[in-house]
């Protein structure tokens, strides 16, 4: 039936002009704050990925290998270095939801293009060259089960194969990376909780171990070795780049202003579940692994045998299931911050649906595939990638992390939401830990890889490994960085 106004509008022979009825808007049809009146577990999720890329091989090894040798006394290093995680991943947060422009276009904007190129070599040349080592992690966490080496051939390139499939199938790429580091991160933590419920760990050394102290060392050479694995600890759980990519998951996950405060309590939550994590790891090597003497633990399979040895094959079994969740869900996540940032960098893009930053997350992930493939099935010394990836660390930590505290610093990027005094002091207070381990990278760790690939020993002689390396008879060896295979 015809309104008043058509039909007096016909009699007339008047055109009749409709009235435009707008859209309502999201905020409209929603309650206000729907997003902050939600429960915190529905109010989460860039925290998580980022807290699946930090826990990966290396973090594993390097906290079973502090915890085996200083039992609980470093926990409380753990706890600082989820603090200054913690910062830098609620900075990113907060420049991803309140910044106009995606990161790499503000650091062209503000300060040209050599730095916002020079921001995102680094980022991808990290992630590239460290992606072997999580290649060579998926591989060995099925070193509980029966296998050949082109088993694990076979897995790695299927592995391989699934992550680049997952960058161009789903139409929302970071909807559904998040509901798979969801899994990933619930694997992680119902695995190595097992573990360390069945040690049952002393809880009151625990607690104490959060207490800042000088270790179980002792003697100045047990000293260097402690001061050398405490800034191993860190680098593996202060990983910038990570959270540097926390500006590009916020903006995929479509959160503005108005949900800064879930994006804040999502940083946190993130931290405490790296901290959760690390310090279960560290434990269950405290409470099964720790004799007294040094205890050398290499690589991941290390872990695995020497709790396989302890405590029967169903400890190592359920640690491989946890290994196999932490170094996957690295596996996606590292290369995608190598490629997203690149991309950024270079103007080509900076969102999922964009067509070069999945590119170039592809890429990363084919050079970490080739590169554990030769070191696999031809034996390659991947030690020369190693030192390019410690090389690039060096400058390319301090560099990243000076980058996003000038960004958030800056009133013309956040307006009054810029960082406050405080902040920065702890910002600093963190870009001079980066620093102390990009020292540590160029004159010991760079240093010994050097050594060990220019002068490797010869067959009739003796093995003795180094500080921080132990090459057991039925183990391959990988070099300790001081930096995770994120």
């Amino acid at each position: 039936m015809k309104s008043r106004r058509r039909r007096t509008c016909d009699r007339l022979n008047i055109p009749f002009d409709p009235p435009q009825i707008d859209e309502p808007t999201m905020s409209e049809t929603t309650p206000a704050a729907t997003t902050s009146s939600r429960p915190w577990y529905q109010r989460i999720g860039p925290g998580l990925i980022t807290a699946c890329v930090v826990i990966g091989p290396g973090s594993i090894v390097t906290s079973s290998r502090v915890g085996a040798n200083e039992q609980y006394s470093m926990l409380w290093v753990v706890a600082v270095s989820v603090v200054f995680m913690m910062l830098y991943m609620t900075l990113g947060a907060r420049l991803g939801v309140l910044a106009s422009k995606a990161p790499g276009d503000l650091i062209r904007e503000k300060a040209g293009n050599g730095l916002a190129i020079l921001v995102g070599c680094c980022a991808f040349f990290i992630s590239a060259a460290f992606q072997s080592g999580n290649n060579i992690g998926v591989g060995a966490a099925f070193e509980a089960f029966p296998q050949t080496e082109n088993y694990v051939v076979g897995l790695i390139v299927v592995f391989n194969a699934l992550a680049i499939s997952f960058l161009f199938v789903f139409k929302n790429l970071y909807k559904m990376l998040e509901r798979v580091m969801m899994v990933f991160v619930a694997a992680m933590l119902i695995c190595f909780a097992i573990n360390l419920l069945v040690l049952k760990p002393d809880v009151g050394a625990m607690a104490a171990g959060l207490i800042p102290s000088g270790g179980k060392s002792s003697g100045d050479k047990n000293v260097q070795e402690l001061i050398l694995s405490v800034l191993a600890l860190v680098g593996t759980t202060f990983v910038i780049t990570a959270g540097y990519y926390q500006a590009y998951l916020v903006r995929q996950k479509g959160w503005t202003e108005p949900e800064l405060k879930s994006g804040l309590l999502d940083a946190r939550i993130g931290s405490m579940i790296m901290f959760l994590i690390t310090v279960m790891l560290m434990s269950t090597a405290a409470a099964g692994l720790y004799t007294g003497d040094v205890v050398k633990l290499g690589n991941p399979i290390d872990v695995a045998n020497s709790l396989k040895t302890t405590f029967g094959p169903s400890a190592k079994i359920v640690f491989c299931f946890g290994l196999f969740a932490a170094a996957y869900s690295s596996f996606l996540v590292n290369s995608m911050i190598g490629g997203f940032i690149l991309a950024d960098s270079l103007n080509l893009g900076s969102k999922p649906e964009d067509k070069w930053p999945r590119l170039l997350t592809t890429a990363a992930l084919l050079t970490g595939m080739v590169i554990a493939l030769a070191t696999i099935v031809l034996g390659f010394d991947r030690t020369p990638t190693i030192i390019f990836a410690q090389a690039v660390t060096v400058l390319g930590a301090p560099l990243i992390a000076c980058v996003l505290l000038w960004l958030t610093s800056r009133e013309d990027v956040m307006g009054s939401a810029k960082n406050s005094t405080a902040v920065n002091i702890l910002g600093v207070i963190g870009l001079v830990l980066l620093v102390g381990m990009a020292v540590r990278t160029a004159f010991y760790s760079i240093p010994g890889s050097w050594e060990k690939w220019t002068n490797p020993p010869s067959a009739d002689a003796p093995e003795e490994p180094t500080p921080d390396v132990v090459v057991p008879p039925e183990t391959n060896d990988e070099p300790d960085d001081g930096q995770d295979d994120e």
